[in-house]
C-alpha cells in the first residue's frame, strides 16, 4: 500500500523511523458510543455486522457521531485512496485523518500495537496479505463481516472475519522509455548489464508487501515456487552484485528525477506513472512479466481497539459497496469483488478496460508458504544484499 509506491513499501515498504512518530497520549474514547437512534443491537465495538448495529441507518448514526477515521499507511496516489478518502468524507461528512501515508504494512503493525488504548490509534489497517495473517494470529483485529460477506470469495478472507481481501494487482516492470533504449519485460532481462544502476523494488520486502510480491515473483521466474521463496532473494542478491539492482526505494519522486528508471512494483502502480508523468519528460511502459507471474490482493482489517469503532466498520461497508469497489478499478487495481459486478453489471466498463491484459488464472500462496517466505526474508534478505 513511500509515495504510493513505497508505502507499501508493499505494499508494504517502510521506515522504522516513523514508529517514533507514533508514539501519543490520551486514552481511547469508550468503544461503547452506540448508535446516536438508539437501533443498535451492541455497541460499535462488539459488532461483527451490520444487522448486530441495527442495519445502516443506525450505523451512519453511530459513526457521524464519532465524527473522524483514523487511517495509516494510506497514499493518496496508491490504488486511488486520493479519491476514495474524498468520496467517503463527502458521503458521510465523517473527518478522515490520514497519517503518514508512505508508512509500510509492518508500520501499521506496529502502530496498533504502540497506540493501544489511545484516541489516535489507527481504526482500520490496507495490509499486505503476510501482514494481515500474522496481524490476525496475535489477535489484533476484531471480526466483522461486510455486507457483501458472502460475495468475496472463501479462498479471499479470514473464515472469522478478521480480515478479507479487498483489491489487488500482478508485479510488473516498469521502465521509462525516455531514459531507457531497450526495456525489459522479464526478470531474466533485468540482469543485462545495460541495466546497471537502473532497477529498484518499492521498498524492503520484509516490511513491503510490494516488495515481497517482487521477491515471490523472481522466485518463479527462477525455479522457485510459493514454497521456496530462496531463489528470488538468491536473484536480488546477484542483482545487486552485478550493480544493476540499487537499495533505493521506488516512488512517484524517484521515477519522476530519474533516478529509478526501472522499478518493480505492483500493475496499477506503474500504470498509474504512465498516466501521472505523460506530458512530463517521462515514457512509463508497464509489462507483466511472462517469467515471473505473481498476483497479490491488499486486505483490509479493523482494528480490535478502534477508538471510532462505528466509523471503522462504515468504512468497510462502503470499501466493500459498488461504489468503492469501482473506485478501486478506476485505480488500475483489480478490486475482489469484479466478477461478481462483472456479472450482475454493477462494474465501471470503461474503467474495466483500461486494466493491463493478462493470460490465465493467476494461483496464490497457501498462509503457511506466506509464513514460511516471510520467516526466510527476515534471516536471509540483508545478507544476500551484503
Amino acid at each position: 500500500m513511500l509515495s504510493s509506491s513505497a508505502r507499501r513499501g508493499a505494499a508494504v515498504l517502510l521506515s522504522a523511523a516513523v514508529l517514533t512518530t507514533l508514539s501519543a497520549c490520551g486514552a481511547a474514547p469508550d468503544q461503547g458510543a452506540g448508535a446516536a437512534d438508539g437501533k443498535s443491537k451492541v455497541q460499535p465495538g462488539a459488532a461483527a455486522s451490520l444487522a448486530d448495529l441495527g442495519g445502516m441507518d443506525a450505523l451512519v448514526a453511530a459513526a457521524q457521531k464519532e465524527g473522524q477515521l483514523n487511517v495509516i499507511a494510506l497514499p493518496p496516489d496508491w490504488a486511488n485512496y486520493g479519491e476514495i478518502i474524498k468520496a467517503f468524507e463527502a458521503k458521510y461528512k465523517i473527518k478522515v485523518n490520514s497519517e503518514n501515508p508512505d508508512a509500510s504494512s509492518s508500520d501499521e503493525i506496529a502502530a496498533v500495537k504502540s497506540r493501544k488504548g489511545q484516541k489516535r490509534a489507527p481504526d482500520v489497517m490496507d495490509l499486505g496479505i503476510a501482514f494481515a495473517r500474522s496481524g490476525a494470529g496475535e489477535n489484533l483485529f476484531a471480526p466483522y463481516k461486510v455486507t457483501a460477506w458472502d460475495k468475496i470469495p472463501a479462498g479471499q478472507k479470514d473464515a472469522d472475519g478478521r480480515w478479507y481481501n479487498d483489491y489487488g494487482g500482478y508485479i510488473s516492470i516498469g521502465c521509462d522509455a525516455a531514459r531507457i533504449p531497450n526495456c525489459p519485460t522479464t526478470f531474466a532481462d533485468l540482469l543485462k548489464p545495460e541495466y546497471k544502476g537502473k532497477v529498484a523494488l518499492n521498498g524492503n520486502p520484509t516490511k513491503s508487501g510490494s516488495a515481497f510480491g517482487g521477491v515471490y515473483a523472481a522466485a518463479l521466474a527462477n525455479k522457485g515456487s510459493f514454497a521456496d521463496i530462496q531463489p528470488g532473494i538468491d536473484f536480488f542478491g546477484r542483482l545487486r552484485k552485478s550493480g544493476n539492482f540499487i537499495p533505493v526505494e521506488s516512488t512517484p519522486a524517484t521515477v519522476e528525477k530519474g533516478e529509478t528508471p526501472i522499478s518493480i512494483d505492483w500493475d496499477y502502480l506503474n500504470a498509474g506513472y504512465a498516466e501521472q508523468f505523460k506530458g512530463k519528460g517521462a515514457d512509463w511502459k508497464v509489462a507483466v512479466p511472462t517469467d515471473g507471474v505473481y498476483a497479490q490482493y491488499y486486505s483490509q482489517a479493523i482494528n480490535k481497539e478502534a477508538p471510532n469503532p462505528a466509523a471503522a466498520r462504515l468504512w468497510m461497508e462502503f470499501l466493500y459497496s459498488a461504489e468503492g469497489q469501482n473506485l478501486w478499478l478506476k485505480g488500475h487495481a483489480r478490486p475482489v469483488l469484479l466478477p461478481v459486478m462483472t456479472q450482475d453489471g454493477a462494474v465501471d466498463k470503461d474503467a474495466a478496460a483500461g486494466l493491463p491484459q493478462i493470460q490465465g488464472t493467476p494461483a496464490f500462496p497457501a498462509s503457511e508458504e506466506l509464513d514460511k517466505a516471510k520467516a526466510t526474508l527476515a534471516e536471509k534478505w540483508d545478507k544476500a544484499l551484503s
